[in-house]
């Protein structure tokens, strides 16, 4: 087997790169790298340099492939590593650049070492994490990470060097509900009267929802949803990562991967969630408001998320990282990973060691958290 390494990812075909992408997670096809490409979200002046892995056979099949970036800071990955380039820069060393496995921006689980039907899927898996490894040991990297990675892929990359990292983010799942009431139905009364009386309050305050996708969204129609979300990110003191170019793009190129849920008052545009979908999964990504109204913001991305995904037969709803007011709407705590090579002996062992309490942390920190689930006690069914 080969590898090489792509500054683009047009320079592999789209229907080859999708090959494998066996689950179609929406972030990880070629349309929708692409349009980030296109639209100037990832390249040298944001700090996302595009480095993906290509493994080949000896006739030149594609056999395996990793999105993969070079990185100059830890922006957007939402598993923080600040402390540890502190700790680089104050022993002399440089953090930056380091290598990056995941779709940029998108803090949603999904394959990291993708494999081609038809091959060895272990050794393929192998061969990708080796690749990465000897490619950060040889350009002197500090570092490769693979975030937010799948239970096989974390196996593979832990036999390779890889230390892990456990996170908790809060998921929705889909236990057979025929309807939005038949899950309320499960929650505890007091909760169950909460959620319907933040419900209410939207309703009577004449707001309605339309459902689009990707395809009836006009490029006017995403300048004022993009308007939304980037006023969201402007109140917390950020640019947003991304424009409306990409998702006028991604409207032509991957249409049915997107679901936005708009909310109107009267016939005006008030609020939006951008949200991505696969065939089982619901992916709440980006919201935002014209003006602050009373809990449209727990109605726009989780209630209306919950229903299309009761709707439309969904089994997951990953509305995002953090968030412990989602557990009250019915998200439960749900371990996510991340793996992490790091070059160095000395850093590799004070990490090692900070990732095992961390993991303890972690889980006395979900427990807790579980203790309030809204959801009826077994003692009480």
């Amino acid at each position: 087997m080969r590898t090489r390494f792509l500054k683009s990812i047009d320079r592999v075909p789209a229907a080859q790169w999708n090959a494998l992408n066996t689950t179609q997670a929406p972030f990880l096809r070629h349309e929708f790298l692409a349009a980030l490409e296109t639209t100037g979200c990832v390249g040298e002046a944001t700090g996302w340099i595009p480095h993906h892995l290509l493994l080949e056979d000896d006739a030149g099949a594609l056999t395996g492939t990793a999105p993969l970036f070079l990185k100059t800071h830890s922006w957007g990955e939402f598993v923080f590593d600040w402390s540890w380039a502190r700790a680089y820069t104050q022993a002399g060393l440089d953090y930056y650049p380091k290598l990056v496995s995941m779709p940029p921006f998108t803090p949603a689980t999904g394959q990291r070492l993708l494999v081609a039907p038809g091959v060895d899927a272990s050794t393929t898996r192998q061969a990708l994490a080796r690749a990465i490894v000897d490619h950060a040991r040889e350009h002197s990297l500090s570092s490769a990470h693979a975030v937010f990675v799948t239970e096989t892929d974390r196996d593979v990359l832990r036999e390779n060097g890889f230390l892990l990292r456990q996170d908790c983010q809060f998921h929705w799942h889909n236990r057979g509900y025929g309807s939005f009431e038949e899950f309320l139905a499960t929650f505890r009364a007091d909760k169950r009267k909460k959620a319907l009386r933040e419900r209410r309050r939207v309703r009577e305050g004449g707001v309605t929802y339309r459902t689009l996708s990707g395809g009836e969204i006009s490029d006017p129609l995403w300048d004022i949803v993009f308007a939304f979300s980037a006023r969201t990110f402007a109140m917390h003191g950020h640019e947003h990562y991304l424009n409306a170019a990409f998702f006028k793009t991604l409207s032509r190129t991957l249409p049915e991967a997107i679901v936005v849920k708009l909310a109107m008052l009267q016939d005006t545009p008030i609020a939006a969630a951008i949200c991505f979908r696969s065939h089982d999964t619901l992916y709440g990504r980006y919201w935002g408001a014209a003006a602050n109204f009373d809990s449209l913001h727990f109605e726009t991305c989780y209630f209306q998320g919950i229903e299309y995904c009761i709707e439309h037969g969904l089994q997951h709803f990953e509305p995002g990282t953090q968030g412990e007011h989602k557990v009250a709407r019915g998200f439960e705590p749900t371990a996510t990973w991340s793996a992490h090579w790091i070059a160095d002996p000395r850093f590799r062992r004070a990490i090692d060691d900070y990732l095992t309490e961390e993991r303890e942390a972690v889980d006395q920190y979900a427990e807790n958290v579980r203790e309030h689930v809204p959801f009826k006690r077994p003692d009480s069914l």
